[in-house]
């Protein structure tokens, strides 16, 4: 005896993919990656625990009176007025030297001019040289693991992330109107554009927000040497600062693609219902669930699948 098979919208030979099957194929896929690549699974886990970690301990240890006050006094030992008029004095004096050149020479008095530059900015560096010295010996007093150390790793992280957000934002913007004159010259339905849309925003902001990361992971190395720690300290801290980077951008990066798959998998499911409704393969459903035929009789489906061919009341 058959079974009465459920609708499906692809015909007869096609196959219906429920959200258990979606969810199933998307945990072994990420089991398999997993077990291939072992390091990449391992520093994500010891980047995602790292975060955790910061959120609920808070971001570095906190500073000590001694500590606070020796941090302090070296920090005001630093001429910040200093720094600011060599500064200023080398800008009027590379004025005065780019105003007096030639575009391909430079004469005796724009050579008087060129040399002025040359040591303002020599006087600018010394000053500026001696300031980062102070600043790193402060910081050493601090040491690298605690409030001031973490914050500003932290600063510098979330610098490079919104900068890359922004330029998927930008780039997304451009994007979305050269999209647009493209589908209009070719005709294109507007799921076809939201559809081809949403795909360029994914791709935006994947590559700005993995530009971002590269960045700071590069600058990482220079902020941890201001700091004055020990080699196995520095590589500790360089690891774990690199692993919690790549675990928060990989995080957002994943919620950002499973939101996108889940509102197409939702449209996808509200069409497939709509269709139901509105009727099934080989005909216009009415609103008992029989089928109309093309020679105006009712095809009623029986309690086992068997059809029968009924006239209508009024032959």
């Amino acid at each position: 005896m058959d079974q009465q098979q459920p609708f499906n919208p692809a015909g007869t030979g096609g196959t219906i993919v429920t959200a258990s099957d979606v969810t199933s194929l998307a945990l072994s896929s990420l089991k398999s990656f997993s077990k291939r690549h072992k390091v990449i699974s391992t520093s994500y886990l010891y980047g995602l625990t790292t975060l955790l970690l910061i959120a609920l301990l808070g971001g570095g240890s906190k500073l000590t009176l001694d500590q606070q006050r020796n941090y302090n006094k070296i920090m005001n030992t630093i001429d910040l007025q200093a720094e600011y008029s060599a500064a200023s004095s080398y800008n009027a004096a590379y004025a005065d030297y780019y105003h007096s050149k030639g575009w391909i020479s430079c004469d005796a008095h724009c050579q008087h001019y060129k040399k002025i530059s040359e040591r303002k900015k020599a006087e600018w560096d010394a000053i500026k040289a001696e300031g980062n010295a102070r600043m790193s010996d402060a910081k050493s007093v601090a040491g690298l693991f605690s409030e001031v150390g973490v914050g500003e790793v932290t600063d510098s992280f979330w610098g490079y992330f919104a900068s890359g957000k922004q330029f998927a934002k930008r780039q997304s913007m451009w994007d979305a109107m050269f999209m647009g004159f493209r589908s209009m010259g070719r005709d294109e339905s507007m799921a076809e554009y939201m559809l081809k849309m949403l795909m360029q925003v994914l791709i935006n902001f994947s590559m700005g927000l993995i530009m971002a990361l590269i960045i700071f992971v590069f600058g990482l190395w220079n902020i941890i040497q201001t700091y004055q720690p020990s080699p196995l300290t520095a590589l500790f801290f360089f690891v774990t600062a690199a692993c919690a980077a790549f675990a928060l951008v990989s995080t957002y990066l994943f919620a950002l693609y499973g939101a996108a798959a889940g509102g197409v998998y939702g449209l996808v499911k509200m069409a497939e219902t709509n269709g139901r409704i509105e009727g099934g393969p080989g005909g216009r459903r009415n609103i008992r669930g029989d089928r109309v035929d093309r020679n105006g009789g009712y095809q009623q489906q029986g309690a086992w699948g068997d059809q029968r061919n009924a006239r209508p009341h009024y032959q």
